[in-house]
């Protein structure tokens, strides 16, 4: 498994088991299937409602705690300096772990970003606390980027993002890279792009990724992972089907050429899957409250 060094030096691997949507009596077998499988990075949030059940399979496969990098995500009704704070207890309770591998925020919240401040300052303190190893944030636009880091003192290790060949957020990627930003991808295969209900084609099914994937005896979706991991960005795909995972996993033993990878970059659409960062307010979603441990 290829890793990457975040900008704090914490390691962290390249490719992960996304549990967004994994319904919390499926997410148990799920991970502990993708930890066999060879998965060592995990990524879920407080607001997926899956956190008990991802800590109960990392318990219960019997790999040392050190061996997983545990990523989670607080969210936006927990923003706020002493509410961040404990939202990370409740987390870290559910999950079963003394310590954070990275905790970051869920969204950039435009229209109450001194909220988003006071929480991004209390993760600040949780990394001081060793309490999380590395912080970031999740869907920060440039300007969100920005404005964090004249108000802050640690440059968030990571901002995870919607990112495939129908939505590649080239000005935000280029923002991170800047500034020692691990991008990373959310809906790496392009999931988001057939579970909207609109009238468009999956990315997987696109023929010039098709024709990829036959070129190498690989599939579509590992081509898609392999476009992302090859230009440095971490990928977190989603599946509770253990052949699935395999699949998503077994993307180091081939190589895009330079052709190969403009191809890919000249699918870009303009068209977000996910929510615009601006319409994530309180009074939009604010109402989705964490419960306690």
């Amino acid at each position: 498994m290829q890793s990457y060094t975040l900008n704090n030096g914490v390691q962290m691997p390249a490719l992960g088991l996304g549990v967004f949507q994994t319904p919390p009596d499926e997410t148990r077998a799920a991970v502990m299937a993708a930890l066999d499988l060879g998965y060592r990075h995990i990524d879920t949030a407080a607001v997926y409602g899956n956190e008990r059940e991802v800590g109960q399979a990392i318990r219960e496969s019997g790999l040392p705690r050190e061996e997983v990098f545990v990523e989670t995500k607080t969210w936006i009704s927990d923003y706020g300096y002493d509410e961040t704070l404990h939202s990370f207890d409740k987390s870290a309770a559910k999950l079963g772990v003394d310590r954070i591998d990275l905790l970051i925020l869920h969204q950039a919240l435009p229209s109450d970003f001194d909220k988003t401040l006071a929480a991004y300052r209390a993760l600040e303190r949780l990394l001081a606390d060793g309490k999380v190893r590395a912080i970031g944030v999740s869907n920060f636009m440039a300007d969100h980027l920005t404005a964090l880091l004249d108000a802050t003192s640690v440059v968030p290790a990571v901002n995870q993002l919607e990112i495939h060949p129908y939505f590649q957020q080239r000005a935000v990627l280029d923002f991170d890279d800047r500034h020692g930003i691990l991008n990373q991808a959310w809906s790496p295969i392009g999931g988001i792009t057939f579970y909207t209900g609109e009238e468009r084609q999956s990315v997987l099914a696109d023929p010039a990724v098709t024709a990829i994937a036959g070129a190498h005896g690989k599939s579509p979706a590992q081509v898609l992972l392999r476009w992302g991991i090859q230009q440095g960005r971490s990928v977190i795909p989603k599946s509770t089907k253990p052949h699935r995972m395999a699949e998503n996993i077994d993307v180091f033993d081939f190589t895009l050429d330079a052709d190969e990878l403009k191809t890919l970059d000249a699918l870009e659409s303009g068209h977000r899957g996910g929510p615009e960062p601006a319409d994530v307010t309180l009074a939009a979603y604010g109402h989705i409250l964490i419960p306690e441990a």
